[in-house]
């Protein structure tokens, strides 16, 4: 997991052959107009955008998830959002089988720390990184940039 600024985003570019185009889509894109929806960037490089109402820890962790084929990168556009983490070699309690349509595997196990996430930071979350996104009280812009690993 990386948690960063976007203002340091250039530093993390060679992590990952896509992560380059993604940060640079971040980069030109006028994040305070950006509409909701799914964006197609490049092969294997796709944006999803939501404003919504955060939810509280226990309807995220309910939903404790990562991902088998995709990195997420996750930009905090407008708003306060707390994101559970666990890594994924800790969690014991699977919760269902994994889905290959969707790329998502769930866990019961409970998060080990949280932490925040404010407007222009963002997070990478490898497939060994178990999340429990979007816990806030108010409204939460963000972007979701899934990079083919």
């Amino acid at each position: 997991m990386i948690i960063d600024t976007l203002a340091n985003a250039d530093k993390y570019t060679s992590v990952h052959p896509l992560f380059a185009q993604a940060f640079a889509y971040i980069k030109a894109t006028d994040l305070t107009t950006i509409e909701v929806g799914k964006y197609e960037i490049a092969d294997g490089l796709k944006a999803i955008v939501s404003d919504k109402a955060g939810m509280t820890a226990a309807e995220s962790e309910a939903k404790f998830e990562c991902h088998n084929q995709n990195i997420d990168i996750q930009v905090c556009i407008r708003g306060t959002e707390n994101i559970g983490w666990k890594t994924r070699n800790e969690c014991k309690d699977q919760k269902g089988d994994y889905n290959p349509e969707k790329d998502v595997l769930f866990f019961n196990d409970k998060p080990t720390m949280h932490f925040t996430l404010n407007d222009n930071q963002f997070v990478v979350f490898f497939p060994e990184d178990v999340h429990a996104p979007m816990i806030a009280d108010g409204e939460v812009k963000k972007m979701v940039i899934k990079v083919r690993k």
